[in-house]
């Protein structure tokens, strides 16, 4: 009898708490920001909470379901999956979205060195600019037949007024100047280095790059968890007997009456099915049987269900059937 334990180790136990974990923080994490009042956001955690913990723990516990079970469990889990994924990629575009804004606050203003106040914007500028230089070259037009002093006098301040003019509108064009690269920069440092250098090789949108990888990371948290936890929760003490395992002369001395026998047909294969309860040397050579022509696994499960009976009947089935692969 050849026995595979199954009995999941520390480190699985570890990896698959550590995953579910994750797992339910990212859900916490990721309801609470759709969420806009303090109740609405509670039951979005709760929703989160419930959805990861079915996703990872649906394979594992239906395993050995009977089939329309696991059919609506697997239909379930896909539904789990799915609505676990999009939550988690909330999470990282809004995770991502923080940490651009974070490394946006961090670029210095290029206009804050600029020395004076701001000022006035540029149009509002150059409307003056306009007025002082009609009215300059109206007094440069007009001639004086006496007294020209007030006329010089015009003529000079409306030139010096007209060059601050244009001081003011050279530096308002620098601050715009300035102030669009600051823009640009911090558009730069909002977007993650990885997904903007993906896209342009991909040439699509950082946007698509960026919900994909979420998704992806997701999907791989979760494919993980669920793994774990099915390695992890199978039975301690599963034994699996290979056919070839069975000790044909041990079979031999175990008597079964005539009205149990199976019937043989010239040309076709012995079909055996659950044998009544009758003798213990009648079950197990019946069991026997039907695990060397591989209709049942010798596991306690397996038994239960292929012969109906309780646990225990089924424990003490195995251990005979273990003690008659054991060679004489």
């Amino acid at each position: 009898m050849s026995t595979r334990g199954v009995a999941p180790s520390r480190w699985s136990i570890v990896l698959a708490s550590g995953a579910t974990g994750t797992a339910i923080c990212m859900s916490v994490l990721a309801g609470w920001q759709r969420g806009g009042r303090l109740p609405e956001r509670l039951v979005w955690v709760a929703i989160g909470i419930v959805l990861v913990i079915a996703a990872h723990l649906l394979p594992a516990l239906t395993r050995t379901a009977p089939r329309p079970v696991r059919w609506v469990a697997g239909c379930l889990w896909v539904a789990c999956m799915a609505a676990t994924c999009y939550g988690h990629a909330t999470f990282f575009l809004l995770a991502q979205q923080h940490a651009g804004e974070n490394r946006a606050a961090s670029v210095t203003p290029m206009v804050a060195t600029f020395s004076g106040p701001s000022g006035r914007s540029l149009a509002a500028i150059m409307t003056e600019r306009a007025k002082v230089t009609g009215a300059l070259a109206v007094a440069n037009t007009r001639h004086c037949a006496r007294d020209c002093s007030a006329v010089l006098i015009r003529r000079v301040s409306l030139a010096a007024q007209l060059d601050a003019l244009n001081a003011q509108a050279d530096e308002a064009r620098r601050r715009q100047v300035t102030a669009d690269r600051d823009a640009a920069r911090r558009e730069l440092l909002l977007g993650d280095p990885v997904s903007k250098r993906l896209a342009a090789t991909l040439g699509t949108s950082v946007t698509r790059i960026d919900l994909l990888s979420g998704l992806a990371y997701a999907a791989i948290l979760e494919g993980v968890a669920c793994l774990l936890w099915t390695v992890t929760l199978q039975s301690r003490t599963t034994a699996v007997v290979t056919p070839a395992a069975i000790n044909p002369v041990a079979l031999s001395h175990v008597s079964v009456s005539p009205s149990h026998a199976p019937i043989a047909v010239p040309g076709t294969e012995s079909v055996t099915s659950p044998v009544p309860r009758g003798s213990p040397d009648t079950e197990v050579m019946g069991l026997a049987r039907d695990v060397a022509a591989g209709h049942v696994r010798a596991t306690v499960a397996d038994i239960r269900r292929h012969l109906g009976c309780s646990q225990a009947r089924a424990a003490a089935l195995r251990k005979r059937l273990g003690e008659l692969s054991q060679p004489s």
